[in-house]
C-alpha cells in the first residue's frame, strides 16, 4: 500500500510539472511572438488609459503630494508644468492654453500661503475667452484665497472652489466663457481622520478629453 501511494504521488507530481511546463512554454512563445512582431499595447497621449476622440485634447493633471512631491500638468501630450521642468511651486500651479490650437499661452505659480493674492487676481482677470485653464494644487491652495478670486474660478466653471480650504488638494480644468460647470474637477478635504500623509490628504490624479473650441 505504501509503495502504491508513493507511485501515485510521483505520477501526480510529474503530471503537475508537465502542465506547468507546457503552460509557461506556450505563454513565453506567445509573449516572444508579440514582442518580435512589435505587438505592444498602444500608448495614449499624456499616458492616459484611453485615446481621445477627434477634436478633443488629452490631458492629465496631478496635484502635489503633501509638501514633498510637486504637481504636474500634461496637455495634448506635452508636459506643461512639473518638477522636472522646474516651473512649479507651493500653492496653485496654473497653465493657460489656446482652446483651438492647444498651444501653451502662459504658466505660473501662486503662493497661496504667504503670497500676494492680487497677483493671482490680476492673472485670472487677464485670461481671455476661448482659453482653457488647468490648475493643480501643491501644499496649500487656499489660505490667501478671497471671494473675488473664488468668483474668477467659478466663472471658469469650478463647482468646488467655494469650499476650498487650508491644505486641501484640488485639480481643475475649466475655460473662460464656459456656459456650464466644468465636468473636470476633483477636490479632497484636509481631514486628520482621513489624511494619507501627516497633515495633508492624498494626491489627486485626473485625466480626460477636453473638447477643442471650434467657433
Amino acid at each position: 500500500a505504501g509503495m502504491i501511494r508513493h507511485v501515485a504521488l510521483l505520477i501526480t507530481l510529474l503530471g503537475t510539472w508537465f502542465i506547468v511546463q507546457t503552460y509557461f512554454d506556450h505563454r513565453w512563445k506567445a509573449i516572444s511572438l508579440r514582442s518580435w512582431l512589435g505587438d505592444q499595447l498602444p500608448r495614449h497621449k499624456c499616458g492616459n488609459q484611453k485615446s481621445c476622440p477627434h477634436n478633443h485634447f488629452a490631458f492629465k493633471i496631478i496635484s502635489g503630494a503633501a509638501n514633498v512631491v510637486g504637481p504636474s500638468i500634461c496637455f495634448d501630450d506635452k508636459v506643461l508644468m512639473s518638477s522636472v521642468k522646474s516651473n512649479i511651486g507651493r500653492g496653485l500651479n496654473i497653465a493657460v492654453v489656446n482652446g483651438t490650437s492647444g498651444q501653451l499661452l502662459t504658466a505660473d505659480t501662486f503662493d497661496m500661503y504667504s503670497g500676494d493674492i492680487n497677483k493671482l487676481d490680476t492673472f485670472l482677470q487677464e485670461i481671455k475667452h476661448g482659453t482653457i485653464v488647468l490648475t493643480a494644487s501643491y501644499d496649500d491652495a487656499a489660505t490667501q484665497m478671497n471671494d473675488k478670486v473664488r468668483a474668477h474660478f467659478v466663472e471658469l466653471g469650478s463647482s468646488h472652489v467655494s469650499e476650498l480650504g487650508f491644505r486641501d488638494n484640488w485639480v481643475f480644468l475649466g475655460a473662460k466663457g464656459l456656459r456650464n460647470k466644468s465636468p473636470f474637477e476633483e477636490h479632497i478635504k484636509n481631514d486628520k481622520e482621513t489624511n494619507k500623509y501627516d497633515g495633508w490628504p492624498e494626491l489627486l490624479e485626473m485625466e480626460g478629453c477636453a473638447p477643442r473650441k471650434m467657433d
